[in-house]
């Protein structure tokens, strides 16, 4: 990467868009189709394109400045990206993910050798498709934070031995995001968004009380992480963007954690050096917006999730506003914009919402930033 620490210009639109979208009957269809064998991995693919550019038609339509591909290609917001990393591995777990009253598929992955950043990663072509069609837009990736990758199995889902001591394997994770990103920047991305679960558990009590029970240190593990992030961006190229998703769980309108967003503040938004932190902030789960205080003035920017993706219900356009207000309180308005808490299908299952119920959150989203702003 370059060795430039400049100040980055985050990009200058008061919406954003968190990154995935419902996936729509026939996309679902062919998926189906193909797990069953019953269509080729191509007649999938083309099945995705033409899907992806109707939802980048419609998000542009909207008025949106910067689109996703709305993650049409996975079936999970992180485990996808992670089985496409050297070293990597899933397997069936013995149960899913624990949300609030439902669970996951069983899944889960395990680092078997050293980790690495392979140049064909499928998702580099996934993003590339998504800068073809983007028009005057701008394209945005989002993959998950290298965090993620520690914490889902912790110690016992990692090689002893290919990785005695965790130190060599936080270096290496960290080079790997390190190379991530030089290869997205060189596929031509600008805009990249980590989605990050952690920092939101970090927050809850009952998420740490978890963490104590299987041998981890919670102050240890924030501080890991944080160095993590830091090592990965260090040096990236100053017009590159990159984003910090920070997610309470979404999976079929549910969640994990609560709690707001004080315990790691001081620490995430003043010595972890992202340029724009998606913070969800729509309902009383979230906390107050003291904690945006800590954000480096001038240099980064809080996305605020005000508009909630787990229903369908919009939300009062003036109680948007107003609660802009009120986060302007701690931080200047010039460094806060506006979007969805999460996205509306972090799975393919996707949210207990329509399709037009999801557009409909993103044309508020849009309204209401380009009121305020």
């Amino acid at each position: 990467m370059s060795n430039t620490h400049a100040t980055v210009a985050v990009p200058a639109f008061p919406a954003d868009v968190v990154g995935s979208l419902l996936r729509p009957a026939a996309l679902k269809k062919a998926r189906v189709q193909f797990q069953n064998g019953e269509i080729s991995a191509e007649q999938l693919r083309e099945v995705e394109n033409e899907e992806i550019r109707h939802i980048v038609a419609k998000q542009r339509e909207l008025g949106l400045k910067v689109v996703t591909d709305g993650e049409f290609r996975r079936a999970w917001w992180h485990f996808d990206f992670f089985e496409g990393l050297d070293g990597v591995e899933p397997y069936e777990a013995d149960q899913g993910i624990q949300f609030n009253g439902v669970q996951t598929k069983a899944r889960s992955i395990k680092v078997v050798s050293k980790l690495g950043f392979n140049s064909q990663h499928p998702m580099l072509d996934h993003f590339r498709f998504l800068k073809e069609i983007a028009g005057d837009a701008v394209p945005k990736m989002t993959i998950p934070s290298p965090s993620v990758l520690h914490f889902r199995g912790g110690r016992k889902a990692i090689s002893t031995e290919v990785y005695p001591e965790l130190d060599a394997y936080f270096d290496d994770l960290a080079q790997t995001y390190r190379d991530a990103i030089q290869a997205f920047y060189d596929a031509g991305c600008r805009y990249l968004q980590l989605d990050d679960t952690v920092w939101a558990y970090l927050c809850s009590e009952d998420q740490k009380r978890q963490m104590r029970e299987r041998g981890d240190d919670p102050e240890v593990l924030a501080r890991t992480y944080a160095d993590v992030l830091n090592k990965a961006i260090e040096g990236k190229p100053a017009d590159l963007t990159i984003g910090l998703h920070v997610c309470r769980g979404n999976f079929r309108s549910t969640w994990i954690s609560e709690g707001g967003y004080e315990p790691v503040a001081e620490l995430l938004f003043g010595g972890v050096n992202i340029d724009a932190f998606f913070l969800e902030y729509d309902n009383e789960r979230s906390g107050g917006f003291e904690p945006l205080r800590f954000l480096k003035p001038g240099k980064q920017q809080a996305v605020l999730g005000l508009v909630t993706t787990k229903s369908g219900e919009l939300e009062d356009p003036a109680v948007i506003e107003q609660r802009i207000k009120e986060a302007a309180q701690y931080v200047p308005l010039e460094q806060l914009r506006l979007s969805t808490q999460c996205g509306f299908a972090s799975t393919e299952e996707g949210n207990s919402i329509t399709e037009a119920q999801q557009w409909e959150k993103l044309r508020l989203v849009i309204d209401t930033a380009n009121r305020v702003w």
